[in-house]
């Protein structure tokens, strides 16, 4: 899949051709500093036209908290690509910027390039429809979150 990204600054790391399956690490565009309690948009200095049918999952990277006491405030940023079926939508225009929103635990600071976040892309979620039943037929596992029954 080929996917067309636009740089706003030439002094961000690029990104590399990646193999099926991995996370792609994205790297603040600026330096940023934060109080703690504080929040921003943190940019990640590009924009991209997803192919159609397409969205992008923003996440925090595992070291994100760790390095720099920050929480991703969405927890999961979608970024939406045109639709499906019209191909109409989407943020893929020569401004559509990607930003991270972060909030602050502690005071820090995020320079540019530092790995701040990852996505990657994924297929839109096809029409669903729901046919309500009185039982379900699957395996009964207990209810939330169990693993089974002592």
């Amino acid at each position: 899949m080929q996917i067309k990204i636009k740089y706003f600054t030439d002094k961000v790391q690029k990104l590399e051709k990646i193999t099926k399956g991995n996370w792609i690490d994205l790297r603040a565009a600026e330096d940023v500093v934060f109080q703690k309690g504080e929040f921003k948009l943190i940019p990640l200095g590009i924009a991209m036209e997803l192919p159609r049918g397409y969205e992008a999952h923003v996440v925090p990277r595992s070291s994100t908290y760790k390095n720099f006491g920050l929480i991703q405030v969405n927890h999961q940023g979608v970024i939406d690509g045109p639709d499906r079926e019209t191909g109409e939508g989407g943020y893929c225009g020569d401004n559509d910027q990607w930003f991270v929103p972060m909030y602050a635990m502690r005071d820090t600071e995020v320079h540019r390039n530092d790995r701040i976040c990852q996505f990657r892309i994924m297929e839109q979620q096809p029409e669903i429809v729901f046919e309500e039943v009185s039982q379900l037929t699957g395996a009964d596992r207990g209810g939330f979150g169990t693993t089974g029954r002592n």
